[in-house]
């Protein structure tokens, strides 16, 4: 009867997401954040926190949340999917946040370094190896996964970071506006020390860990020039990374299997091409 429960206990672990955590309960900030665990059976896993894009405005729940948490853990990777605080429909309808602080930066770099700690205070209970927990975020979740090295004491870095079509420039022309929008909010969108100090090109740190970055050169959302701005400043920080450019592909396609084009879906072969030289752990 053990036996039985253990092996259905490991079978739900490798297919199933658990429950859905609320990363500031018991802590001292009221706020409710989403955290959902997709993980791998056995110990001592890797994890990549998700991070949805979605200008800072909403989330791309699907195409950039579940279906690339479902991804990555039948490739034995334990993913998390982070709800971050954003601006929320509201606020880009409205310009509300003129009066009113609502949602905006540092919230969503909060709630990451908050969902870094979530999982390394209960790594065990998760079977992960905290040396080896990274961030994957796709457009303005690609910024916030970013942000993690560049914003936060070393201590609290992740492994690994992974943008996919990022959004990284909030002060050259190549700028998404909404993002920066979103996430600066419009009482502070104009702020010269937030607009440079969340330039991502900017602020690469000394010993960054190492990145994998992806655009498509069609994007018609995020100008390509983003990741081409993030590229330059990795490789002048000599830090590790691979940067793939796509012709074709444009935005938002996350891990489906039928927005982009064929040629930017090969990005999730090139990743795990990528991570299993870097962090799978050899037999």
């Amino acid at each position: 009867m053990c036996r039985l429960v253990i092996s259905t206990l490991c079978f739900l672990l490798c297919s199933t997401s658990f429950a859905q955590v609320n990363i500031w309960e018991n802590t001292s900030c009221s706020k409710k954040v989403e955290l959902t665990p997709f993980l791998v059976s056995g110990s001592n896993n890797p994890a990549i926190i998700v991070c949805p894009g979605g200008s800072y405005f909403w989330h791309d729940t699907e195409n950039e949340g579940s279906l690339v948490a479902e991804w990555l853990q039948k490739n034995g990777i334990s993913a998390f999917v982070l709800r971050y605080r954003t601006g929320y429909v509201p606020a880009f309808i409205t310009h509300y946040r003129l009066i009113f602080r609502g949602n905006r930066y540092p919230d969503p770099q909060n709630d990451l370094k908050q969902a870094l700690c979530h999982i390394k205070e209960n790594a065990m209970d998760y079977g992960i190896d905290i040396d080896r927990i990274g961030v994957m975020g796709f457009s303005a979740g690609g910024h916030l996964a970013m942000s993690s090295v560049e914003l936060f004491d070393k201590s609290n870095w992740p492994s690994f970071i992974v943008c996919i079509y990022p959004v990284v420039t909030m002060i050259e022309e190549s700028v998404h506006k909404r993002s920066r929008r979103g996430l600066l909010g419009d009482s502070k969108v104009k702020n010269k020390y937030l607009k440079d100090l969340l330039s991502l090109e900017r602020h690469v740190p000394e010993g960054c860990p190492p990145v994998f970055l992806v655009n498509c050169k069609d994007d018609p959302i995020v100008d390509y020039r983003n990741s081409e701005l993030l590229d330059s400043a990795l490789t002048a920080k000599k830090v590790p990374h691979l940067y793939i450019q796509y012709q074709t592909g444009e935005h938002g396609f996350g891990a489906s299997e039928s927005k982009g084009s064929p040629e930017c879906r090969q990005w999730k072969h090139a990743f795990l091409d990528w991570f299993t030289t870097n962090f799978m752990q050899k037999p």
